[in-house]
């Protein structure tokens, strides 16, 4: 099993890691509204309500609502922050016991109902929203080809490899509801540690990766976007596209998590050596890792093998 340490014990490194995610998976959002908002919520409604709280929650709200907005999406981040960090805060309050994962995945889900409510009654705001975030990922990918031309000359960055990138942030506009989903659950992950650290006993609120499980029951729905993936195109197409990318990150993650769970989790250097292994075989171990999670859904490796008791969180 893990080594145990101070680190460990605050829950920094999981804290790093998921603000790391939050950052990956939110290109065309800005992560610290993401995280910022459902923490001013936190501090401000659940207890205890203190002086730091109040303070953390006015800190939170300058900084995201200080200044004029900059373009449409800066209303829509912030919208759906909003609406992510209400969201967990009910659910924390109807079942202030229930496990972090399951309060931030139903604050996601809600979310996502909300905002497809309103897109159904104004469904020309969709539109407006995916050319939005399909023009700010061209810009941001325009701006460091650019960079790149100035720095080590214009023959560095061939048109080809430009056209090469414009259809990969095309696949990301196209993905941008499961990215931003993803996103979304390691804010919440990173917001949660940050409220426990500051206005409660400094507990780390949310346990090792090691442990990370969901309902077994979830499977269903990978299987409903694969059907709608395959079998339809046009908006159901694009939805089980999403829902396929979304669930199988999860499914990747518990494949990692039964993975370090029987490998004793990583040294640095190891760490490093794994960072390095991602980023030239990221597919294959996305893939491997997606397998074992499906199959960890069915076997429980952890139980079977492990010694943890069924459905236990660690």
């Amino acid at each position: 099993m893990p080594r145990k340490g101070s680190g460990r014990k605050s829950g920094w490194p999981r804290a790093l890691g998921l603000m790391f995610a939050t950052l990956v998976f939110a290109p065309a959002v800005n992560p610290g509204v993401l995280v910022a908002v459902p923490l001013a919520l936190m501090a401000l409604l659940l207890p205890p309500r203190g002086g730091l709280a109040i303070l953390t929650a006015g800190l939170g709200a300058v900084l995201v609502f200080g200044g004029g907005p900059r373009s449409g999406l800066w209303y829509a981040e912030r919208g759906w922050s909003l609406l992510l960090g209400g969201w967990f805060l009910a659910l924390t309050l109807r079942w202030p016991t229930a496990g972090f994962f399951g309060r931030s995945l139903g604050a996601v889900a809600g979310t996502f109902a909300a905002i497809s409510l309103l897109f159904w009654g104004r469904p020309g705001q969709w539109a407006v929203v995916d050319w939005a975030v399909t023009s700010r990922l061209e810009e941001g990918f325009l701006m460091v080809l650019e960079a790149v031309r100035s720095s080590f000359g214009p023959e560095v960055v061939s048109e080809d490899l430009q056209a090469r990138v414009l259809e990969g942030v095309a696949l990301n506009g196209f993905m941008f509801p499961a990215l931003l989903g993803l996103a979304s659950l390691a804010a919440l992950g990173v917001a949660w540690w940050l409220f426990q650290r500051l206005c409660r006993n400094g507990d780390p609120g949310i346990g090792p990766l090691t442990g990370f499980r969901f309902n077994d029951q979830l499977v269903w729905i990978l299987i409903v976007g694969f059907a709608l993936l395959l079998g339809f195109s046009g908006f159901l197409g694009r939805a089980g596209t999403n829902t396929v990318v979304f669930m199988g990150a999860l499914f990747a993650l518990r494949g990692v998590a039964v993975w370090l769970f029987f490998s004793g989790g990583l040294s640095v250097s190891g760490g490093l050596l794994f960072a390095v292994a991602l980023v030239f075989f990221a597919p294959f171990i996305a893939a491997g890792a997606f397998v074992f999670g499906l199959g960890d859904t069915w076997l429980d490796l952890r139980a079977r093998w492990g010694g943890q008791a069924p459905g236990e969180p660690r």
